[in-house]
């Protein structure tokens, strides 16, 4: 009896090295904009410039909505005060 090449799928692991959790919200262009209060143009361009994931699915592109948080959080200015807890006192 001859073995198959390809192990059932339950014997299979995934190939990222990351825990595989339920899939994000795919966000529409209009919606991501709507989220970020800015125009259509600006998800575009950051888009086109690859500063935000994106999924491809043909010709529409969705957001996910992690990569929407994730964005926003890299951009957060934190205030004086998280700023200053930061730094340690001189000896």
């Amino acid at each position: 009896m001859r073995r198959s090449a390809i192990p059932p799928a339950s014997a299979q692991t995934p190939r990222t090295g990351k825990e595989v959790t339920a899939p994000d919200r795919l966000l529409t262009v209009e919606e991501a904009a709507q989220r970020l209060g800015t125009g259509v143009r600006f998800i575009r361009r950051l888009i086109t410039e690859r500063r935000i994931r994106y999924v491809k699915l043909g010709k529409p592109v969705r957001i996910p909505e992690s990569a929407l948080t994730a964005y926003i959080e890299e951009r957060t200015v934190p205030t004086l005060r998280e700023a200053r807890a930061s730094y340690s006192k001189a000896a």
